[in-house]
C-alpha cells in the first residue's frame, strides 16, 4: 500500500521505519526534512512539501505537533494536504489533539470524500519502535477497520466510538499518566525525606496494590535522576489542558486534572520545560528543598 507519513520526529520516525519493513510504499514529510532524510535509508522517499508527499497515497499517517499544526497542514494555504489527497484516501490523525478538533477535521474531510480516523497512541517512543503502541480509534466502524488491517505493524487496535472518541480515550490515559507520575514522584521524595532509600521503596513496591508501569518505568528515571526527554513536559502540560478543555465543553467538573496541570504549568515556567514528564518529581523536589 501507498501510504504517506506526515510528522517524522520522535514518535513519527520510528512508526514510518515500521511500516517500511512491513513492505509498503512510504512517502514521509517533516516540516524539517532533517528529521525525515535518515528513512530514505529503509527505503522511505523523502519529500519537500507535505502535499507531495500525500498525492495518490491511499492512506496517510498524520503525526503531527498538536492541532494547530495538524489544522494547518490539512488545510492551510501553505501546504493544504486535504486539496491535495485523492477521494477515497484514509487520513488516520495518530497526533494527540482536542476531540473538537478531531470532529471538525472529520466533517470537513468527509466532504471532500476524505475519510478520517482519529487514532492517537500511547506507549511512547519504546512502543513506537517495538509496534506495541495502545491505539485508540474514533470514527466510522468500517473506517477504523480499513487503518486496522492496514497498519498492524503500529501496535494493538480499539476502536472506542464515533469521531473524536479516539482523542478523547488518549486525554483520559494521559490524565492517569500525568497524575499517577505525581503520585509516584511526591511517595518517593516522601519516603527520601524521611530517610528510606527510594530505589529500594520503588522496589518493595513491585508486585502490590500501587506497582504500575509508571512506577516502573518514571520512578526509574526518578531514583536514577535521568530525566532525559521521551515525551517532554511541555506535551505532558498540552494533553491536561485538551483534557480540561474537552471536560469544560461536556460540562464535567475534573479538580484533580485541574491541580495538576497547575503543577505541570509550574514546572514548566520554572524551566522544566525540555525535561521528560516525569521531570515533575524535580519540581515536587525543590518545593520541599530536595536537591
Amino acid at each position: 500500500m501507498r501510504i504517506a507519513v506526515l510528522g517524522t520526529g520522535m514518535m513519527g520516525g520510528p512508526m514510518a521505519r515500521r511500516l517500511c519493513d512491513a513492505g509498503h510504499a512510504v512517502h514521509v514529510w517533516n516540516r524539517t526534512r532533517a528529521k525525515a532524510e535518515p528513512l530514505a535509508e529503509q527505503g522511505a522517499t523523502v519529500h519537500d512539501t507535505a502535499r507531495g508527499a500525500v498525492a495518490d497515497a491511499e492512506m496517510v499517517v498524520s503525526m503531527l505537533a498538536d492541532g494547530p499544526t495538524t489544522e494547518a497542514v490539512l488545510f492551510g494555504a501553505a501546504d493544504g494536504v486535504a486539496a491535495a489527497m485523492a477521494p477515497g484516501a484514509l487520513l488516520v490523525d495518530m497526533a494527540s489533539i482536542r476531540p473538537a478538533e478531531a470532529r471538525d477535521h472529520a466533517a470537513r474531510l468527509r466532504a471532500l470524500g476524505i475519510a478520517h480516523v482519529d487514532a492517537p497512541v500511547s506507549g511512547g517512543t519504546i512502543g513506537a519502535q517495538a509496534g506495541t503502541l495502545a491505539i485508540m480509534a474514533g470514527g466510522d466502524e468500517a473506517e477504523v477497520a480499513r487503518a486496522r488491517a492496514a497498519l498492524p505493524a503500529l501496535g494493538r487496535w480499539t476502536h472506542v466510538g464515533p469521531s473524536g472518541t479516539g482523542q478523547l480515550a488518549k486525554l483520559a490515559n494521559q490524565v492517569i499518566v500525568g497524575v499517577t507520575i505525581g503520585a509516584v514522584a511526591e511517595a518517593l521524595l516522601l519516603c527520601e525525606r524521611g530517610g528510606a532509600d527510594p530505589a529500594r521503596v520503588r522496589q518493595a513496591l513491585s508486585g502490590g496494590f500501587a506497582d504500575s508501569r509508571i512506577l516502573q518505568v518514571h520512578g526509574e528515571r526518578m531514583v536514577t535522576r535521568d530525566f532525559a526527554p521521551r515525551a517532554r513536559m511541555t506535551v505532558q502540560l498540552k494533553d491536561m489542558r485538551n483534557a480540561l478543555a474537552a471536560a469544560a465543553e461536556l460540562g464535567f467538573e475534573a479538580p484533580i486534572t485541574t491541580r495538576f496541570e497547575s503543577l505541570y504549568a509550574d514546572a514548566v515556567g520554572h524551566g522544566l520545560a525540555d525535561l521528560d514528564h516525569s521531570g515533575l518529581f524535580v519540581e515536587l523536589a525543590r518545593r520541599n528543598g530536595i536537591e
